[in-house]
């Protein structure tokens, strides 16, 4: 069970491997495409309207993150990027954000700087294992791609 405060305003995350499932799906045009888990595109929808603001930091560059922020206005979309702390730590000094008010998502070595940067870093089964070896981490139930992003939200925004 995750274990997040009443104050995070902002959900940063990673892509692939978080809210996909970081298969990469290649076509006979060679065109790459990837699946996601509806759970998890909804947990956008709920963030939305919650109140949240949300952010994406990826490493790759793909059509589903283009779809996925201009349906849910998401504030920061970042594709491409090879060094994520350095965009993490813009988007924290820009929205003046405290360490309680955002929390990180990550699963693989490019993100291991920002997850350790976040206050509160979270990741998924199926990261790699320098990412759960992270002091201080805590890991979602559900695995990348399978609703685990939502997992986070439903943590936020549903609590007992």
């Amino acid at each position: 069970m995750l274990s997040l405060p009443d104050s995070i305003k902002f959900v940063i995350t990673d892509f692939d491997g978080i809210v996909t499932d970081n298969c990469v799906y290649i076509g006979a045009n060679g065109e790459m495409t990837r699946k996601l888990n509806f759970k998890d595109v909804m947990a956008f929808s709920i963030l939305r309207k919650n109140g949240y603001r949300i952010g994406i930091i990826s490493g790759e560059k793909n059509s589903a993150i283009d779809i996925i922020a201009k349906k849910f206005n998401v504030e920061e979309v970042h594709q491409g990027i090879r060094i994520k702390i350095d965009v993490l730590k813009n988007i924290v000094e820009r929205y003046s954000l405290s360490p309680d008010e955002y929390l990180y998502i990550g699963d693989d070595i490019n993100d291991i700087e920002s997850l350790q940067y976040a206050k509160y870093a979270i990741t998924v089964p199926n990261a790699v294992a320098s990412v759960k070896n992270i002091n201080g981490i805590q890991i979602t139930q559900t695995r990348g791609g399978e609703g685990a992003f939502r997992e986070v939200v439903d943590t936020l925004i549903y609590r007992e």
